[in-house]
C-alpha cells in the first residue's frame, strides 16, 4: 500500500531546489525586484518549518503549550504585518484586526465542535485563520494608506466640505482597502474546480475520506472569509482613525 505522505530524501531536496533556482532565475531574467529575496525566503521557510515541527511535536501534547505556541503565531504575524504596512514602531496597532479576526473565530469552531478538541485539530486551524488575517491586514493597510497619501487632495478637499476626519479618510480608503478580500474571494469561489487547499489535502493525507476533506475545506475557507472581512474593517478604521500610520517623509 503506497503512503499518503511526502517522502522526505535526496529527490525532495533536489526538487525544492530547482524550484529555488527556477524562481531565482525568472526574477532575474524578468527584473522583477531582488533575486536575493526569494532565495533568502526559501531558506528561511526550510529553517522556520524545521524548527517548527521539532517545536509542535512538543507542543501538540500540551494545551497550555499549544496556547503558548498560537499566542507566538499572533504575535510573528503582527510583527510581520507592521512591517509590510508601516514599521514596527507604527505598525503595533495591526496586532488588533489578526487577534480580533482570527482567535473569535477559532473559538467559535473550537466550541461549535466542529473540529474535535485536541492540540493536533486545534492549532492547525488557528494557523490558518492567523495566516489568513495577516495577509488580509497586510494588504488592507498598505492599500488605504497608499490611497490617503496618493489622494491626499481630495481628502482635504472633503474636510473643506465639512467631513470629519475619519469620514473622509473612509471616503478614500475604504474602496481600495477592501480589494485585500479579493484573494479569499477567489480561493473561495474556485475551491475544487481549479485548486485543492492545504485543509483538503491534509484529511486526506491523514487517512480521512473525500468527504470529510471537503467539509474540513469547507469550514476552514467559510471561516477565513468572515476573518478576513473582519480584519480589513478594524484595519480600516484604524487607518482613518489615525491609529495606523507611516513614519512622516523626513525633509
Amino acid at each position: 500500500m503506497d503512503r499518503a505522505a511526502v517522502v522526505v530524501g535526496p529527490v525532495f531536496a533536489a526538487v525544492l531546489v530547482a524550484f529555488v533556482v527556477i524562481a531565482v532565475a525568472t526574477v532575474l531574467w524578468g527584473r522583477l525586484g531582488r533575486a536575493d529575496g526569494v532565495a533568502t525566503a526559501a531558506l528561511r521557510a526550510v529553517a522556520q518549518l524545521g524548527a517548527v515541527a521539532l517545536l509542535v511535536t512538543a507542543v501538540l501534547g500540551s494545551w497550555w503549550a499549544s496556547a503558548g505556541f498560537i499566542t507566538l503565531m499572533v504575535l510573528v504575524a503582527a510583527v510581520t504585518s507592521a512591517r509590510r504596512v508601516s514599521s514596527l514602531r507604527l505598525g503595533w496597532p495591526v496586532l488588533a484586526p489578526i487577534a480580533v479576526g482570527a482567535l473569535p473565530a477559532c473559538a467559535l469552531i473550537v466550541a461549535s465542535g466542529a473540529v474535535p478538541l485536541t492540540e493536533v485539530a486545534v492549532v492547525p486551524v488557528a494557523g490558518i485563520l492567523i495566516g489568513g488575517a495577516m495577509t488580509a491586514t497586510s494588504l488592507a493597510g498598505r492599500r488605504a494608506l497608499d490611497e490617503l497619501r496618493d489622494r491626499h487632495g481630495e481628502y482635504e478637499a472633503a474636510l473643506a466640505l465639512g467631513f470629519v476626519s475619519r469620514d473622509a479618510a473612509l471616503e478614500i480608503c475604504r474602496p481600495s482597502a477592501g480589494q485585500a478580500l479579493m484573494p479569499a474571494l477567489d480561493q473561495t469561489r474556485t475551491v475544487g474546480l481549479v485548486t485543492l487547499p492545504g485543509a483538503f489535502v491534509g484529511v486526506l493525507l491523514g487517512g480521512g475520506t473525500p468527504v470529510e476533506a471537503g467539509a474540513a475545506q469547507l469550514l476552514v475557507l467559510v471561516a477565513l472569509l468572515a476573518v478576513e472581512a473582519v480584519a480589513v474593517a478594524v484595519t480600516v478604521e484604524l487607518v482613518a482613525n489615525g491609529l495606523l500610520r507611516r513614519p512622516e517623509p523626513r525633509g
